[in-house]
C-alpha cells in the first residue's frame, strides 16, 4: 500500500493543472522542434494528452492503490492516428517535460516538510506513465500489424485476380506502395507448420535487409512482392535474402513488373514455376522463371509457351540460315564440323551463325539447358504454324 499525498496540496495542485498543463506545452513547443511541426489539431490532441496526466496523476497521487490503470485514463482521449504521428520515444520525452512542470510547481504549492514525499509519488508515477505509454504503442502496433497484413493479403488476391479497381489502388496507397515499382516477385511454398508466422518471420526478415516487401498466400504458394528494386541483380539479391524464410522446394523469382497491372502476370507465371521446378531437380534457388520456360512449357504454361514462341523460334524463323542452323546442329550433327557439312558451309559460318543465335534468343546451343530450351521452341514453333 502507498500513503496518499496530503488533501490540501491535491486541491491546490487541482486548482493551478489547467495552467500547468499550458506551461508543459508551451516548454515543450521551446524544447522539441518535432512538436513545433505538429499540426494545430495535434498539439491540441498533445495538450489534451498532458492535462489528462496531471489530472491522472492527482487521482492516483490521492489514492492508496500500488498498481493503477493509467492507460485509458491518460492515453484514451487522444485519436489513434497520434500514435503513428509521435513516437514512443517522444512520447516519454513530453511525459519528462510534463513531470519537470508539475515538480517546478511543488516548492509553490506545499511545505518544505512533504516536498521529498511529493517528489517521490512524482517519480513512481513517472515510471507508471511510462509503462502505459509503452502498453498504448504495444497495442497499437500490433493492430496495425495485423491490419497491414490483412491489406497485404487482400492486395495480393485482388492482384492475382486482375481486380485492379480503385479500391484496390486505396489498399496500395495505405500500405504505402503507389510508387514501389519496378516490383519483383518471389515465389515458392510456405512453411507447412505455420503459415501466419511464417509470414511474419518474412517481414522481419525484409526489414532487417531494408526491403519494401508485401506477401500473401495464394493456395499453397507462399507470394512476396518486393518493391523498387531497379535491375534484376537487385532482384536476386532480395530473392537469396528470404528464400532461407520459405517451405521446402524451388524458390522462383518472377520478371520485374514495372506497375501493378503487370505484376499479376508475374505472379500467375511464377507460381505456375514453382510446380514446374520439380521437373528440374537441379535447379538452382532461387531459380528465375526465364530459367525454367522449358519446363513451364512442358507443363502446359501457356504464357511459357507464348514466349518461346515469340522470343526464340519467332526471330529465327525470320532468319531463315539461322533458323537451319539450329536445326541442323540440334537435331541432326552436335558439331561445328558436321554442321558444316550438313549446310556446306565452313565451320567458322556456323560458330558465327550459333553466335548469332545466342545474341537474338538469348540461349547458347552448345550449353545443355540452352540447347533444351532452343530444341522446345523449335519444335512449339513448328507446331503452332501447323495450327
Amino acid at each position: 500500500m502507498r500513503t496518499p499525498l496530503d488533501a490540501g496540496f491535491i486541491d491546490r495542485l487541482t486548482a493551478a493543472a489547467g495552467d500547468l498543463a499550458t506551461q508543459a506545452t508551451v516548454q515543450m513547443e521551446s524544447t522539441y522542434p518535432w512538436y513545433r511541426q505538429l499540426s494545430a489539431d495535434e498539439r491540441a490532441w498533445v495538450s489534451l494528452v498532458a492535462h489528462a496526466g496531471i489530472s491522472a496523476f492527482l487521482e492516483w497521487a490521492s489514492d492508496s492503490n500500488e498498481s493503477p490503470q493509467l492507460t485509458a485514463d491518460v492515453f484514451g482521449s487522444a485519436p489513434r492516428e497520434l500514435a503513428r504521428i509521435v513516437s514512443l520515444e517522444q512520447t516519454v520525452a513530453m511525459v519528462r517535460t510534463t513531470i519537470d512542470v508539475v515538480e517546478s510547481a511543488i516548492d509553490a504549492l506545499i511545505d518544505d516538510p512533504e516536498r521529498s514525499l511529493v517528489r517521490e509519488a512524482t517519480l513512481r508515477y513517472s515510471r507508471e506513465i511510462a509503462f502505459s505509454a509503452a502498453e498504448v504503442y504495444a497495442r497499437a502496433a500490433e493492430a496495425r500489424g495485423a491490419w497491414d497484413a490483412r491489406l497485404e493479403a487482400l492486395v495480393v488476391d485482388s492482384i492475382l485476380r486482375d481486380e485492379m479497381d480503385p479500391s484496390v489502388a486505396s489498399r496500395i496507397s495505405a500500405l504505402g506502395w503507389s510508387d514501389a515499382a519496378p516490383i519483383a516477385v518471389v515465389a515458392g511454398y510456405a512453411p507447412v507448420s505455420d503459415v501466419e508466422g511464417a509470414l511474419d518471420v518474412l517481414r522481419r526478415a525484409s526489414r532487417n535487409h531494408d526491403l519494401m516487401l508485401l506477401t500473401g498466400m495464394h493456395g499453397d504458394h507462399l507470394v512476396a512482392l518486393v518493391g523498387r528494386v531497379t535491375s534484376d541483380e537487385d532482384a536476386s539479391r532480395a530473392a537469396r535474402l528470404l528464400a532461407p524464410h520459405f517451405g521446402p522446394g524451388p524458390v522462383v523469382i518472377g520478371r520485374r513488373a514495372m506497375d501493378f497491372d503487370a505484376v499479376g502476370i508475374s505472379i500467375r507465371a511464377a507460381t505456375a514455376a514453382v510446380h514446374a521446378a520439380d521437373a528440374w531437380p537441379q535447379a538452382p534457388r532461387p531459380v528465375s522463371t526465364d530459367e525454367l520456360l522449358p519446363e513451364r512449357a512442358i507443363a502446359g504454361d501457356v504464357l511459357a509457351r507464348a514466349e518461346l514462341i515469340e522470343s526464340v523460334y519467332s526471330p529465327l524463323a525470320g532468319e531463315e540460315h539461322l533458323l537451319a542452323t539450329a536445326e541442323a546442329f540440334l537435331e541432326q550433327s552436335p558439331s561445328l564440323e558436321g554442321t558444316a557439312r550438313l549446310l556446306f558451309v565452313h565451320p567458322n559460318t556456323v560458330r558465327y551463325r550459333l553466335g548469332r543465335i545466342t545474341d537474338i534468343t538469348g540461349f547458347s546451343a552448345t550449353d545443355p539447358r540452352g540447347s533444351l530450351t532452343l530444341r522446345l521452341a523449335l519444335m512449339l514453333g513448328r507446331t503452332s504454324s501447323v495450327d
